[in-house]
């Protein structure tokens, strides 16, 4: 079969395109035949070793893939050959064919594309798992997601409108905003055009937001903690921007705030029928159209380096998918 590979830490123009042998289903475990793979931001860091996983070489990039069960092996009895299915690998998606664990396969309704199923089970359900398990929301709180025009942004977006909150997306161009506002926030800010602290200032009326969702860090982090209500909570994401910020401690302590981390991945690991759930769930919202898992374009599976360029350079609004 074919496959992208990183063999040594590289560029996305310095992955190859070679032939590996097919993958065999062990005991507990499934192959899929991929249709669909969804990248995500932190592969063009997995590729450079500056992400927190670092996996063996050689490794694929791609963490999201939706397909179909091809064979599965011993002890499996909630699959079968032809199922319609998605899955969370953390690595090695970007390749025909791949064989999982059965028990963090999902199945998918007939309604549901390959291409949106593959881009729920990273960004919905880093989501799902800041705004329902880590933020504590309350309806009618404020929301301002940062970066709202991306993946996890746009995610955050559907589904803090979902959960009955104020959604203000804070975007870096107006055309991304509008894209926001038409995925569920109510507001916009272009932190371009505003300083994001005195913008948030405005559009709460002086409060400052109850939850900021940041998958940016960079400079933005702290202008946005500067900006967050009494008793906030700032969730901690991801680090889009490139640098890891340090944040100044006297400002929880001023705020009566909280700074709290979301690592879904060791999360799902510690609580994995909670995380099923929320996967079973998100792909149900998908399939009755609650939430959009909008795609923002495709590629072959020999075009991987255009497809992490467009990441790398910001410029996809929703998700960027490979079909192998």
């Amino acid at each position: 079969m074919k496959a992208i590979l990183c063999s040594q830490y590289c560029q996305p123009d310095d992955l190859v395109l070679a032939d590996v042998p097919d993958p065999a289903a062990g005991p507990g475990e499934a192959v899929i035949a991929i249709k669909s793979a969804a990248l995500n931001f932190f592969d063009t860091l997995m590729i450079q070793g500056k992400y927190q996983i670092k996996p063996p070489f050689p490794f694929s990039p791609a963490a999201e893939v939706a397909g179909v069960i091809e064979s599965v092996g011993s002890g499996v009895s909630d699959l079968k050959v032809g199922d319609r299915v998605v899955a969370s690998c953390g690595y090695n998606g970007a390749r025909e064919k791949i064989a999982l664990p059965a028990n963090s396969i999902v199945k998918i309704p007939d309604n549901l594309d390959f291409d949106r199923a593959a881009g729920i089970t990273i960004i919905y359900g880093t989501a799902l798992h800041a705004l329902e398990d880590r933020a504590s929301p309350k309806p009618g709180e404020t929301l301002a997601v940062l970066g709202a025009a991306g993946g996890t942004g746009l995610a955050a977006c559907e589904l803090g409108k979902l959960m009955g909150l104020k959604v203000i997306a804070c975007a870096s161009s107006d055309e991304k905003l509008e894209f926001a506002k038409a995925h569920g926030a109510e507001l916009g800010l272009n932190y371009n055009n505003e300083d994001l602290k005195e913008g948030l200032r405005r559009l709460t009326d002086g409060k400052g937001a109850d939850i900021i969702f940041d998958p940016v860090g960079g400079t933005y982090a702290e202008a946005a903690l500067r900006s967050i209500a009494w008793e906030g909570r700032f969730l901690v994401i991801g680090f889009a921007a490139g640098d890891i910020p340090k944040m100044p401690l006297n400002l929880p302590l001023l705020k009566g705030c909280d700074i709290r981390g979301v690592f879904c991945g060791a999360w799902a690991r510690l609580n994995p029928r909670k995380y099923r759930a929320n996967l079973e769930k998100l792909v149900n919202w998908a399939a009755d159209g609650k939430i959009s898992s909008h795609v923002d374009r495709t590629f072959p599976l020999a075009q991987t380096a255009r497809a992490l360029k467009v990441l790398a350079g910001r410029n996809a609004m929703g998700k960027v998918i490979l079909h192998p």
